[in-house]
């Protein structure tokens, strides 16, 4: 299903938070697994394993998310963008450098699309032995030995809380070529939401980049998710996580929709972050489906969802 838009973005950049501790926040994200953190112009910025320059920044302030930032492929989709926004292509004071179109979505989100950023060097991510199965036995006379803590690799996606599914799914959808992954119907004729993917021809995608909830709680910020190595990571984060004495949300688990093992936590203001490894992969010709609330809440294994999830 190709779908008919300003631009196609290649992925999420970024989140933006405010909080008004840095050293605190750099100390929470340190146990999240962003490998390295560094102040610059009065924000924080944090790095996965990845090329991204940065996946997450946060200026001091009261407590409160400040923005996502989408890839484009190039500058000129910018300059595409910015035309039929009547906005201008801005150079990025951020990592990375590079340009950056400034939006605002239906619910005054701060959306910020980034193109030209010079990559960082990919950081190298554990070594470890492969795993022994009944079908299939490839680690012998060798011990396995998994590490301490998660290592963050990259922003996979957001969820932002939204006053008006159709009105926003419309406005995304108009501006970035996302194609829906799975929608999510209370009847036949009311949907609440859907589970949004890159448009990137036959290079397979996850199978969300974004999701659109429609909200009793009105419009905002829903939780932001991190891949991580591999589920040894993802274990092993959790445990230093909770040994650090910080507050879990929900996890560990298997979702239904996109299928990744997930464990939320929240940061020292609240903020729900997201360690996910082991997510689904689909191109733009794969179809859009229907699911339910319960597949939208239930898990193949795992905790049942909290209140504060729902």
């Amino acid at each position: 299903m190709v779908t008919s838009s300003l631009i196609k973005i290649e992925d999420v950049a970024f989140v933006r938070f405010r909080a008004p501790d840095l050293s605190e926040m750099d100390a929470f994200l340190a146990d999240f697994g962003f490998p390295e953190r560094h102040v610059a112009g009065g924000r924080l910025y944090a790095r996965g394993a990845g090329p991204s320059p940065f996946v997450h920044v946060t200026e001091q302030g009261e407590p409160g998310f400040a923005g996502l930032g989408l890839r484009a492929a190039t500058v000129d989709d910018l300059h595409v963008l910015a035309k039929a926004e009547g906005v201008e292509v801005q150079p990025l004071e951020a990592p990375g450098g590079g340009h950056v179109v400034v939006l605002a979505d239906p619910d005054g989100h701060r959306v910020e699309v980034v193109a030209g950023q010079t990559p960082a060097a990919e950081l190298p991510l554990p070594t470890r032995p492969p795993w022994n199965g009944a079908a299939g036995r490839k680690r012998l006379r060798a011990t396995k030995r998994t590490g301490e803590g998660a290592h963050v690799v990259r922003l996979g996606h957001c969820v932002l809380n939204v006053s008006d599914f159709r009105a926003s799914e419309r406005w995304w959808k108009e501006r970035f070529g996302f194609i829906t992954s799975d929608e999510i119907a209370l009847t036949p004729e009311f949907s609440i939401g859907a589970f949004l993917r890159c448009d990137r021809g036959d290079t397979p995608t996850d199978h969300h980049t974004l999701f659109l909830v429609q909200s009793p709680r009105g419009p905002g910020f829903n939780h932001a998710a991190f891949e991580v190595a591999d589920i040894d990571d993802l274990m092993a984060g959790h445990d230093r996580l909770k040994a650090a004495g910080r507050t879990q949300e929900w996890g560990v688990g298997r979702h239904i929709l996109g299928s990744q093992v997930f464990d939320y936590w929240r940061d020292p203001w609240g903020h729900t972050l997201e360690h996910w490894t082991d997510g689904d992969l689909f191109t733009a010709s794969d179809p859009s489906n229907t699911a339910t609330l319960q597949d939208l809440m239930a898990v193949q294994w795992g905790p049942a969802a909290p209140p504060t999830m729902g």
